[in-house]
């Protein structure tokens, strides 16, 4: 930051800096500027008078204070009683000591006429008078928080910010600063002193011993959980430093690292470890080892106060990948909320250099609070989807500028080779570039929820619909199949894919029964039929891309979206299985089969892909209520042969065509659940089934259930 004055504070150099006032203010009673000019202050200064400053006495801390009164307590009690019972000479010199006033007699023994014993009225007041004084004390320091933040904000600042803030728009503080500097606008960010953390009391670290936080899984599974936090969450989420954490890491200093933001990233880097490294840490499956971790960082984000606001950011987000049953499902939601409501305290929705370039804010702190804001917009925008809810962030007010793939790769820059080639993607360049893509796709998405799904809002116009499909079309996505691709290069890029197909279903499902307002009657029924067939195609596109990630093993880089993604194809799938074509209704059965094992495979390591088996379980039996599920290999190596099995199905799919053909609406048998399904996939639906009913829910099975 620039480090000019206001035109009223431009003064001699200055040799001292208090935070009191001087003796001239204090007698005036009027404001002193000690602590923002420092000596001589501005009214002396102006009067040609000698600033005089008294030193602040030190203040009694509140123990000192009690122990004070405890001595004059006991020294009153002595002193009444020292005519009938004398003291020795021992408990003559404490009572000495103890008294604040009066000299000792001839033997030591405290003269009852030399004593002043203060009264319980002078105890009364003295204690009042030493309460006031604390909390004036207390004033005085939280003025001096605004002080501080005036002068950072001017520049002015002699000590190293590390805090940034932000101060707000020209409804907050921001417009208090521009009146003091008309002439030049001030930053809104900059960097404050920051405040020392409290430390740990005894019990709160004995919790977190026993809790487990304090302790770290064994280097070897520290390295391989790291390693597959850069590869599979960092190219989705860049919210760390990279090369700080490999610098601890490098150095042996691991457990050095701040304690909250390392079981966050190990809590999102479970999902991509081998079954080697929870067994050997003691774990019987990856799920455990993943509620462990998730459980040790949300109790070290409890209980350690952390005041670094970039730290509960990161870790909001790393432990939005967290799901399970407390909650309706909903923590991803919860948490992403939790850091979206950080980012806009500190200000990382608006760009930094909107009035001009700001020199307090370094290149790679741009970087990073572009990444954490982006980030947060991502996981807004599809969770919103995913769930139903609303969007928390309007990109009306926002101002930030778009990520470039370079603000992924500033902080990897300087690692050394050997360090790089241990736990770095090669293709990192690719993989920023891919994120920056899908930044770009969640704005568009953002779009189409704004115009398709409001609660209250008019219908868009077709002029308001096709700019919005103009704008998705001109997306320019990764190539699938260009060459020289690594595994997880190839992963990525389908990945992208998917949240374009997502996307498409987004924009054309809800005119698959409507249409925009100001088409003709006559255009009608031919426009809902396009914007079926193009999202139908979208589904179909779906499909293809699980299809071959699981011929070519890449089902394993799957990430916690990807249920999500796979369900907006399975929807689409079940509002063409309502047409009356037979041909139609088995392709359509098919391809739900196929998205049905895809999500068996994915319950595996995500407990949200078991909620949505169990959902479309429950969907499928009302539709075809002799429909079962597709037995998975093992369970054919075990009952039949491949032949047999062939048949059955084909026999079941026939049945289920038949039963359906007779009405929309039939009862659910429950007794038709088998196989691979457990009681768990379809008894813990509860609430979160609800949710998906409600009006304003993007993917309404509300909608989906009215229409068979």
């Amino acid at each position: 930051m620039s480090a000019r004055s206001a035109p009223d504070l431009t003064l001699p150099t200055r040799s001292y800096r208090c935070a009191v006032a001087c003796q001239a203010c204090r007698q005036r009673k009027v404001r002193c500027s000690l602590a923002v000019t420092g000596k001589p202050c501005i009214g002396c200064t102006q009067d040609r008078a000698e600033c005089i400053v008294v030193p602040k006495q030190p203040r009694k801390t509140k123990r000192a204070y009690l122990q004070a009164n405890r001595r004059c307590d006991t020294g009153s009690m002595r002193g009444s009683d020292a005519i009938n019972h004398p003291s020795s000479d021992h408990e003559s010199n404490l009572s000495v000591s103890s008294a604040p006033i009066g000299d000792s007699g001839e033997g030591g023994v405290c003269n009852e006429v030399d004593v002043d014993t203060p009264s319980l009225e002078q105890s009364q007041k003295a204690r009042a008078t030493t309460v006031r004084n604390e909390d004036e004390g207390d004033i005085e320091n939280e003025e001096q928080n605004g002080v501080e933040i005036v002068t950072a904000a001017f520049g002015q600042s002699r000590g190293n910010g590390q805090v940034p803030f932000y101060s707000g728009s020209q409804t907050g503080p921001a417009y208090t600063l521009d009146i003091c500097s008309p002439e030049k606008p001030l930053s809104t960010h900059f960097l404050i002193p920051s405040r020392a953390r409290s430390p740990l009391s005894n019990a709160d670290r004995s919790y977190l011993e026993a809790k487990g936080v304090l302790t770290l899984p064994k280097a070897k599974s520290c390295e391989s959980l790291l390693r597959a936090y850069l590869h599979h969450v960092h190219p989705i989420m860049p919210v760390i430093e990279v090369d700080h954490i490999l610098e601890y890491q490098h150095n042996g200093r691991l457990h050095e690292y701040n304690i909250l933001l390392l079981w966050s990233i190990f809590s999102a880097a479970v999902n991509f470890v081998s079954p080697e490294v929870y067994q050997q840490e003691g774990y019987k499956s990856r799920k455990e080892m993943k509620a462990s971790m998730y459980s040790r960082a949300k109790c070290m984000y409890t209980i350690s106060e952390e005041t670094d606001k970039i730290v509960l950011i990161q870790s909001s987000l790393l432990m939005g990948f967290w799901i399970s049953e407390r909650d309706e499902y909903l923590q991803p939601w919860y948490w992403t909320g939790t850091a979206i409501n950080l980012c806009q305290m500190l200000g990382l929705h608006r760009n930094p250099d909107s009035s001009k370039f700001n020199c307090g804010v370094t290149d790679r702190q741009r970087c990073l609070w572009r990444r954490l804001w982006w980030s947060s917009f991502y996981r807004d925008c599809w969770l919103g989807m995913s769930f139903g809810r609303p969007l928390r962030i309007n990109l009306v007010d926002c101002d930030v500028p778009t990520p470039i793939a370079a603000d992924l790769l500033i902080d990897v820059l300087g690692i050394p080779e050997n360090t790089s080639v241990g736990f770095l993607p090669n293709d990192l360049p690719r993989l920023a570039s891919y994120w920056v893509t899908l930044v770009e796709l969640s704005k568009q998405l953002g779009a189409v929820i704004a115009m398709n799904y409001p609660p209250q809002r008019p219908k868009p116009t077709v002029q308001q619909f096709e700019s919005v499909e103009s704008e998705i079309l001109k997306c320019t996505l990764p190539g699938q199949y260009d060459s020289g691709l690594t595994n997880l290069a190839r992963f990525h890029s389908f990945h992208v894919h998917l949240h374009y197909q997502a996307l498409l279903i987004c924009l054309y499902r809800p005119y698959g029964s409507k249409s925009p307002a100001g088409l003709d009657a006559a255009e009608q029924e031919d426009w809902q039929r396009r914007m079926r067939l193009k999202a139908s195609n979208a589904a179909s596109e779906t499909n293809d891309i699980f299809n071959a990630l699981a011929e070519d093993g890449l089902l394993i880089f799957s990430g916690p979206m990807t249920p999500s993604l796979l369900a907006a194809a399975m929807q689409t799938h079940m509002h063409c299985y309502k047409s009356a074509d037979s041909l139609t209704k088995r392709l359509t059965l098919h391809k739900l089969e196929m998205c049905m094992l895809i999500m068996e495979e994915l319950q595996k390591i995500y407990t949200v892909a078991s909620l949505y088996r169990g959902i479309f379980l429950k969907a499928l039996q009302q539709i075809c209520p002799t429909y079962q599920p597709m037995m998975s290999a093992a369970d054919q190596t075990a009952n039949s042969t491949p032949e047999s099995n062939s048949n059955n199905m084909n026999h079941i799919s026939e049945a289920a065509l038949s039963q359906s053909a007779a009405g929309p609406f039939h009862s659910i048998n429950n007794s038709t659940f088998s196989m691979n399904t457990s009681e768990h996939e379809t008894g813990f639906l509860g609430d979160f089934m609800g949710s998906l009913f409600d009006d304003t829910s993007i993917f309404s099975f509300g909608d989906l259930w009215n229409v068979m």
